[in-house]
């Protein structure tokens, strides 16, 4: 026997009450606070002295120096009105933008680390927007004698701080990629030949279609928009299909093609690619192009994720609410290029790098799913209380 089951043995042999947060808010076990006043995205900074929350999947979403906006330290629960997000939080902090609700406890009965796992665990998203606050009054908890929720909270910190753990070791990778990827293309103090995209290959603009023309099986097509969601260096095959009438209608890239992306609500959105690797063609979506070359297609598609090919197309991206490049800005980019045995060495560094870190079957993200599914089957097993009112 454990020292939960022996606590529960103890304390509460028959079960223990379970309650809806809008009872424990009536009690005064929880209850909500508002803030000095709510920060809007035009004045986070990106450095300061207090953190800045909101309702975002981000943690922390930017800094302010102001003293008179922030939420004196204690230990909160935060839920995102709109977006169903729950962080816990334990310093002072600014509130950013609206649809935060702010959960304090009262540390006698309910302990705030506790009540975070517990939502976690037990309220139900509906994925819907809209207002969330009156489902999350509707959800019933589990109210152990608080020894037992501090055993628990120590057991699910155990298996959050090694998340967290790889989660930041992620993150170092990913910057180290980076590096590594903008190093290996540089070339700096070796010979070897620069063209424009121009010189080496031609640029086909797609045709339109909408998302409600996708369909489960037909000719295999590319949406722009999974161009920022779905794919990443290369693919062999496609998500979204079309029927044949339509896609005959429309332009491809062939096997071996870079499909650029050229529109994009932000500026960083333009010039994603992806190298086409299938057996036939694929439609592609009129907000890309399909580039056509003779180089090795990672090896052009890693060069379109670095900080050089970037800086070269900055100034000819139009900026409005959506931001775009034509196949003109496109051809001016210099690519080098050196010898294809030399692409294919560069392509296997950044191979290892890319499934490192990206790769959700492998790597660093395999690790962290792994992991987040034990912790969930825990979180679930830990509070599975029986209800002593049934």
């Amino acid at each position: 026997m454990n020292k939960i089951e022996k606590l529960i043995a103890e304390l509460c042999p028959e079960g223990v009450e379970w309650k809806d947060v809008e009872i424990l808010i009536d009690s005064k076990i929880m209850s909500t606070i508002t803030p000095p006043s709510k920060l809007t995205k035009n004045f986070y900074q990106e450095t300061g002295t207090f953190p800045i929350i909101d309702q975002g999947q981000n943690y922390i979403v930017g800094y302010t120096d102001d003293e008179d906006l922030v939420v004196s330290e204690g230990v909160y629960v935060i839920f995102g009105d709109h977006t169903e997000v729950f962080k816990y939080v334990d310093f002072s902090f600014a509130q950013g933008a609206d649809g935060v609700k702010i959960i304090t406890t009262n540390h006698e009965v309910l302990m705030p680390r506790y009540l975070f796992y517990t939502l976690c665990n037990y309220y139900i998203k509906t994925g819907k927007y809209t207002r969330h606050f009156s489902f999350l009054k509707k959800t019933s908890i589990p109210i152990p004698p608080l020894s037992i929720q501090q055993e628990i909270v120590s057991i699910l910190d155990k298996f959050t701080t090694l998340e967290a753990e790889l989660e930041a070791e992620l993150e170092a990778r990913t910057r180290q990629y980076d590096y590594y990827r903008n190093q290996l293309f540089s070339f700096e103090g070796k010979e070897v030949e620069w063209k424009m995209l121009g010189e080496i290959g031609k640029f086909i603009r797609g045709k339109r279609f909408v998302k409600n023309d996708i369909i489960s099986e037909g000719v295999p097509c590319i949406h722009y928009g999974e161009m920022y969601t779905y794919y990443k260096i290369w693919t062999k095959k496609a998500k979204s299909y079309l029927e044949p009438t339509l896609a005959a209608k429309l332009r491809v890239a062939q096997p071996g093609d870079v499909i650029i992306v050229t529109a994009g609500e932000t500026i960083e959105d333009i010039g994603n690619a992806v190298a086409w690797l299938g057996d036939s063609d694929v439609v592609i979506h009129d907000a890309c192009f399909a580039f056509s070359h003779n180089l090795n297609p990672k090896f052009v598609s890693y060069f379109l994720r670095t900080d050089l090919f970037r800086s070269q197309i900055k100034k000819y991206i139009s900026s409005g609410k959506i931001s775009s490049i034509h196949a003109a800005g496109l051809s001016k980019a210099k690519i080098p290029i050196p010898p294809l045995s030399e692409q294919e060495r560069i392509v296997s560094i950044l191979d290892k790098f890319d499934a490192l870190v990206n790769d959700i079957s492998v790597g660093l993200p395999a690790e962290i799913s792994a992991r987040r599914k034990q912790y969930e089957y825990y979180r679930g097993k830990l509070l599975n209380f029986k209800n002593v009112t049934n």
